[in-house]
C-alpha cells in the first residue's frame, strides 16, 4: 500500500510504500501519543479515512525527509492525500474475492478490482506475495 501526497501546485506526486509492520518503534510511539489510539486501532482508522490518523501519517513519512518538519505544519486538502494498494495487493484481493463471494455480488467485485488492477501501481520492489498493512 502506498500513501501519496500531491499537494496543490505539485507537479508530481510523492509516494511511500507504507507498510504499518516496517515504521520504527520511536514513530509508533510517537503515533500512538498524538492520535491517543493503540497502534492497531491506528492502522485500522488509517484505512477507514480517519484524518488525525492520516496527518499523522503524513507527518511520519514527511519528517523522514525533513527532520525539523513540525506536526502543526502539516495541513492538506482532504483530496491531496491518498492511501492506493499496489497491482500485486489488489490481485490477492481478488483472488480472496473470487474464492469467497457468489452470483451478483461477486462479479460485481471483480469488475472494480479489475478496474482498479488496471490503473494501479506496481510494486516491483517488493518480492514475493504482498502482505495487507495490518498491524499485528
Amino acid at each position: 500500500m502506498f500513501l501519496v501526497y500531491k499537494p496543490e501546485g505539485q507537479a508530481e506526486a510523492t509516494r511511500w510504500r507504507y507498510n504499518p509492520r516496517r515504521l520504527m518503534s520511536v514513530e509508533r510511539e510517537d503515533i500512538e501519543r498524538r492520535t491517543g489510539r493503540n497502534f492497531s486501532e491506528f492502522t485500522t482508522d488509517v484505512l477507514q479515512g480517519n484524518s488525525l490518523c492520516r496527518r499523522a501519517l503524513l507527518y511520519t513519512f514527511l519528517r523522514r525527509e525533513h527532520p525539523k518538519t513540525r506536526f502543526d505544519d502539516v495541513d492538506f486538502f482532504w483530496d491531496e492525500l491518498t492511501l492506493e494498494y499496489s497491482r500485486q495487493e489488489l490481485i490477492e484481493m481478488r483472488e480472496k474475492v473470487a474464492s469467497t463471494l457468489h452470483g451478483a455480488e461477486r462479479a460485481a467485485a471483480l469488475e472494480t478490482l479489475d478496474k482498479d488492477i488496471e490503473d494501479a501501481f506496481d510494486d516491483t520492489s517488493v518480492e514475493g506475495k504482498a502482505g495487507l498493512p495490518i498491524a499485528d
